[in-house]
């Protein structure tokens, strides 16, 4: 598939959620950002060096904490494990809700079904872990 298709098929999978894809889209093309209640999910449609085109979507759920960091993690990775279809992440400081997968063979029902996913996930688990552990989410 080119990458356009798949741009266009993110964008109508924006609009069936009831959001202007227009306003979504950043400043690099293949990449948008909205938000579910106050998560905030990224979606990102790109070319590895590998050659293989992904479509990524992630959204940032807590900042680690300073203190409890044993606990926190420990609480992360057993919730990891009940997760559907996504992962948890940890990139720098931040802990991410992450789905990623080839293009290829991709159509709109996967599309919206890990947007969906995503968004619900970061949408109930930033708050919560804002809530027990405090910090940013």
């Amino acid at each position: 598939m080119e990458l356009q298709e798949i741009y266009d098929l993110v964008e109508s999978c924006i609009t069936d959620l009831g959001v202007d894809p227009k306003n979504c889209r950043t400043d690099k093309p293949g990449q948008w950002d909205l938000f579910k209640g106050s998560a905030k999910v990224m979606i990102d449609v790109f070319t590895h060096d590998n050659g293989w085109s992904y479509l990524q979507v992630l959204a940032p759920i807590a900042k680690i904490p300073v203190n409890q960091k044993t606990e926190f993690y420990e609480e992360v990775l057993e919730k990891n494990h009940s997760l559907y279809g996504v992962g948890m992440t940890k990139f720098k400081e931040w802990i991410y809700i992450k789905a990623i997968r080839e293009v290829e063979g991709l159509d709109k029902s996967e599309v919206m079904a890990t947007l969906n996913r995503v968004g619900n996930y970061a949408d109930e688990l930033d708050d919560y872990y804002k809530n027990k552990y405090g910090g940013e989410a």
